[in-house]
Order: structure tokens, then sequence, then C-alpha cells
């Protein structure tokens, strides 16, 4: 069982922009890339990288897509109080 997981993530207000930028994935883009340009969440300005964080650490519906989703596939939308998130797991440990 993973304590521990790394991830990036883009963070939208509506669900249409966040299904928008998973087919621009779909198509190629680069997360890093999309989420520099429309995430509302200040990771956005590094790519969208959460950097390393415990089980728990984060929001229970974003935290369960971390630790259940699978690792280095574009995950969501994801609902949370904050809005819409595109999420990539880097790795668990």
């Amino acid at each position: 069982m993973a304590n521990t997981a790394a991830a990036l993530h883009i963070l939208v207000k509506h669900k249409e922009q966040a299904d928008d930028i998973l087919k621009q994935l779909k198509k190629g883009a680069k997360f890093q890339t999309l989420a520099k340009k429309y995430s509302t969440c200040p990771s956005g300005k590094r790519g969208g990288d959460l950097g390393e964080f415990r089980k728990g650490a984060m929001v229970p519906a974003f935290d369960k897509a971390v630790f259940s989703g699978k690792v280095l596939e574009n995950l969501g939308p994801v609902k949370t109080k904050f809005g819409y998130h595109i999420i990539k797991v880097l790795y668990r440990t």
C-alpha cells in the first residue's frame, strides 16, 4: 500500500474546460505546457508539479484518484471544492 505519491495537476473552474484539456492531452499536448497555460493553481507555474505528498494530505476526492488511479496516465476530471482537476501521478511509494 502506497503512503506517498508525486503528481502533476491542472486545476480549472469548469468541467467543460477540463474535458477539453483531456482531449488536448490525448492528441499529444504536453501536460506541463497545458498546466502553465490553464491551471488556476499556483503550481501551474511549475507545470502543475505538486511534488511528493503523503496519503491524506490532499482533499479526499483528489487523494483517492492519486492513490487508486493508474500511474503516468491522465486522470480526471476529478471534482473537488477547488474546481476540476486533471491529474498525472508520477509515482507512488
